[in-house]
């Protein structure tokens, strides 16, 4: 019953087994070997197109080199109010970027709209120079919330971004549970919509630590192996990074590894609704549950074992109310979760709403 994270699974049997496998013989380093070169082709070809790929061992490495590659220190990176970048990984952007803010646009909305970046710009009176200028744009796929941003919606986006000359970066821990729930092609959630950068999340779907910074935009890449080398994120065997992206990519196994998480997600999601007294905070579309139930109920959950973060009241859809006996939960399902979890965990429910009342 642990599903706190997609972090707290271990790696996939088969990115482990390769892992093995290569760990014989010897083996150029800092990249320079045969499974890290075959890995970057394996990406491009994925993405359907020549880029620049970097590999690094987190998310926040990941997040923070690559903005730091798209601003200069005086700039403003625009941002969801809930996205990891601004709210989980402490002040790493600002050192990585040498002071550049993160500046939240929307806070009541779980992704944000064209909408509501057309309205930011327009409505901020830049008084050059003392006011920051926005640089660039982050946008996390799947969201915080768990919400998938259609190709539509990223089009959107981007033409507003680019109609403003910001680069777009795009947070992809959980990359691959949105195109899983989207059914398209990467290329187009990312670089044909304009997208000019992203982190593409390995960790969260079944590799042991594996990120890579993939730059469309291959001019925005320049000094790009300085930054990483200057902050500590060159590892001298870079095989680790390229054995895992191999193994991860062959034969669609990250799909089948997303595809399975979303599933139990879904139907997660589907046993907990059929009780009156659970609601959604937010709709369900990747592997990311987030539930308002009775507080009592929550507190039987955590005495009986189950893993799961309460999160942030303020952070749920709009028309979503608590009341005080209630709190939000978040739950993350992961290539692990087995059928049993989940039915372990809606036993536990059903036990608490089936219990006598005094």
């Amino acid at each position: 019953m642990f599903f706190g994270s997609d972090n707290q699974a271990g790696a996939s049997s088969r990115i482990l087994e390769a892992l093995v496998q290569a760990n014989d013989g010897f083996t150029p380093g800092y990249g320079e070997d045969q499974w890290t070169q075959l890995a970057v082709q394996a990406i491009c070809s994925l993405f359907e197109c020549e880029a620049e790929v970097y590999f690094v061992g987190t998310g926040t490495a990941a997040n923070c080199l690559a903005l730091a590659s798209l601003v200069q220190p005086w700039q403003t990176i625009l941002c969801h109010g809930g996205a990891h970048i601004y709210m989980d990984e402490s002040t790493a952007p600002e050192l990585f970027t040498s002071g550049s803010r993160l500046q939240p646009i929307s806070q009541g909305q779980g992704k944000i709209s064209a909408d509501q970046l057309s309205l930011y710009m327009a409505g901020d009176a830049y008084h050059p120079p003392h006011n920051p200028l926005p640089g660039a744009l982050s946008i996390t796929q799947a969201s915080e919330a768990g919400l998938v941003y259609s190709i539509e919606e990223l089009t959107e986006l981007c033409a507003v971004a680019k109609q403003h000359h910001l680069p777009v970066h795009m947070d992809g821990a959980r990359f691959a549970n949105a195109v899983a729930a989207l059914g398209c092609s990467p290329a187009d959630i990312t670089w044909r919509v304009g997208v000019d950068v992203l982190t593409l999340g390995a960790t969260k779907c079944g590799a042991l630590c594996a990120e890579a910074v993939i730059f469309f935009n291959k001019e925005l890449a320049a000094g790009f192996e300085h930054r990483r080398k200057r902050t500590g994120h060159l590892l001298s065997k870079g095989r680790v990074y390229g054995v895992q992206f191999l193994a991860w990519l062959q034969d669609n196994h990250w799909l089948d590894l997303a595809r399975h998480a979303n599933h139990q997600a879904s139907m997660l999601a589907e046993e907990l609704l059929s009780y009156d007294q659970i609601k959604p905070a937010w709709p369900v579309q990747a592997n990311e549950l987030f539930m308002v139930m009775p507080g009592a109920l929550v507190s039987f959950l955590t005495e009986s074992g189950a893993v799961f973060y309460e999160w942030y009241p303020d952070q749920i859809a709009p028309g979503c109310h608590l009341s005080k006996d209630e709190k939000v939960i978040r739950m993350v399902t992961s290539f692990s979760t087995r059928d049993e979890h989940r039915e372990m965990f809606c036993q536990l429910v059903r036990q608490y709403f089936e219990r006598p009342t005094k």
